[in-house]
């Protein structure tokens, strides 16, 4: 019987009385279940209790002040005892080891390892590259040919300028000339003229070959420092690609069946085709990875946000999350091939049951009443949507029919289109911004203040579709005005009136630290997993295709 491996963790709590899960965690959709909640909690109080040398930036909001992703992976030992493994994602205080916590699957920071050598020379590159690009020398070549060169460029736009004057005044004495001279005189006059102008193109050519004679030497001075850094850079490059494909060559990822595979295969069939940044580093491989090298057997997983969020993503300390799809769907796909996976919730038809309620309907428009849990158009895996359904009840409609979508958790009115016209006049409304929306929404907790309005331009996470991040610098602009309605403490009743309509605006701008740092309840992208998502479409004013007045439609809460 093999003795219980280093990092393995005994629970303190008592575990009778809790079933295990019959099927390993989702690792992407998930409710912590019970057991792994308890180890998260015995983290956590092990968390509290030591200081990594790391500011989670629990006790103030600092500068450099980070929350860490963390995870626990519940396993069964051979002789049949229950314990648990833990994990940080990245790095923690600087180091990638410490003692309650399972090691990288391949620690790059390690003193004898190749890539701290190869970084070591890159280094080295960097600083003669430095240097050079720093050498008054090197420095005061550049300065003397750009200014050469536009002062060559001023003196010969003078001579443009010039030129231009005399060919006006040239063009004025053929016009006179031809009036006032015998034909041998205009003749004489031509010919002078010309001649004038060859000069003056002569001019222009001497000045351009003056300024390259004058250049020459100093710019074959310079490319003696250009080609010693370009070459460097390109040394740089070709060593970096090198460290990067040893580096993904040295991630090597487990499965139950003890089947390996590096990053690079792992990834080469994504959208990426490569690795992403940090690709292995997050808490879930390096729980599986640990639990399959020591013969472990794997029976739930979760991992929880701990510390002062992120400036883009949505984190809240505390909270559980699940695994990215970028960097970790790919890992992850593989080292939970040939085990007992819960089934996919998200493939699950949510709105299979619930029907659309039409609220208004003429020849020209309807107005629905989408139930939450069913989508506005079909999604990769689901066909059932709005638009599916519409097609089949509006049998004479023709045009697209969707003008807008709702989320599949958010539910509420949509303002459909029976044909091209109402379409683009309705699609022109909501592109002008001229169409009024009110949603309804219960958000965690209360706000300190009673309205307002939230700027938060806002882009797609890349790593981790279907969720939204804040980007200041790349995402498109977001604004949201806001009202609270009543509170009770706990949770409060808000009405938003979106300006735009960005996916996911109004749960990322409740949810985001900058926003109202508030999700809405049952949010289980941005916060916690409920019965549903309390978000709603409760109003909606637009000018009517065919009659041109205004009409405004109302559906009440379901919450």
């Amino acid at each position: 019987m093999r003795e219980l491996p280093e990092k393995f963790v005994r629970f303190k709590t008592e575990m009778a009385g809790i079933d295990l899960p019959k099927r390993f965690t989702f690792p992407f959709y998930y409710q912590p279940h019970d057991i792994t909640k308890i180890a998260v909690n015995e983290l956590q109080d092990y968390l509290k209790t030591n200081d990594f040398n790391h500011d989670f930036g629990l006790n103030a909001a600092h500068k450099k002040a980070i929350g860490k992703m963390f995870g626990v992976l519940v396993v069964r030992h051979t002789d049949g005892t229950l314990g648990y493994l833990a994990a940080f994602s990245g790095k923690l205080g600087g180091t990638n080891h410490h003692e309650q916590f399972v090691p990288p699957v391949y620690d790059i920071l390690q003193k004898e390892g190749f890539y701290l050598q190869e970084e070591k020379e890159i280094s080295a590159i960097n600083a003669t590259l430095e240097k050079l690009e720093s050498d008054p020398s090197y420095l005061n070549l550049r300065a003397r040919i750009k200014s050469i060169a536009a002062q060559h460029e001023k003196n010969i736009e003078q001579q443009r300028s010039i030129m231009r004057t005399a060919k006006a005044a040239r063009k004025q004495k053929r016009q006179e000339g031809e009036h006032h001279l015998s034909t041998e005189e205009y003749q004489q006059l031509c010919d002078n003229l010309a001649q004038e102008s060859i000069s003056y193109q002569l001019q222009l050519k001497d000045m351009r070959y003056e300024q390259q004679r004058e250049l020459k030497a100093l710019q074959v001075e310079l490319e003696e420092y250009t080609a010693k850094i370009k070459a460097l850079k390109t040394e740089r490059a070709n060593r970096s690609a090198v460290l990067q494909n040893k580096v993904f060559d040295a991630y090597q990822f487990l499965n139950i069946r003890n089947d390996t595979q590096s990053l690079m295969p792992i990834f080469e069939s994504t959208a990426f085709r490569r690795p992403p940044a940090g690709a292995g580093e997050c808490a879930a491989p390096k729980l599986l990875q640990y639990a399959f090298q020591h013969d472990l057997e794997p029976i739930a997983m979760a991992e929880f946000w701990w510390g002062a969020p992120p400036k883009t993503r949505i984190r809240r300390h505390g909270h559980f999350y699940p695994a990215c799809q970028g960097k970790c769907a790919p890992i992850l796909d593989h080292m939970l091939d040939g085990m007992n996976v819960e089934e996919n919730p998200l493939l699950h038809n949510y709105g299979n049951n619930k029907e659309i309620s039409i609220v208004y309907e003429d020849p020209y428009i309807a107005v629905v009443d989408k139930p939450e849990g069913l989508l506005s158009v079909p999604g990769k895996q689901i066909e059932d949507s709005v638009q599916e359904r519409m097609k089949l009840h509006f049998e004479n409609a023709t045009g697209p029919i969707i003008v807008h979508r709702l989320d599949m958790s958010t539910s509420g009115l949509m303002v459909l289109a029976k044909n091209e016209i109402a379409y683009k006049i309705l699609q022109r409304q909501f592109l002008d911004r001229s169409i009024r929306k009110k949603y309804l929404a219960d958000l965690e907790g209360c706000l300190n203040k009673e309205h307002g309005t939230i700027e938060l331009p806002m882009r797609q996470d890349v790593l981790d579709r279907p969720r939204q991040m804040v980007c200041h610098e790349q995402g498109k602009s977001a604004s949201t005005q806001w009202q609270v309605l009543r509170s009770d403490g706990q949770i409060t009743r808000i009405a938003f009136y979106p300006i735009t309509g960005r996916t996911h605006q109004l749960r990322v701008h409740a949810a985001h630290y900058s926003g109202l740092n508030a999700p809405i309840v049952g949010d289980d992208l941005y916060g916690k997993m409920d019965d549903r998502l309390h978000l709603h479409a409760h109003s909606i004013t637009f000018e009517h295709p065919k009659t041109k007045k205004l009409v405004t439609f109302e559906s009440p809460a379901p919450f």
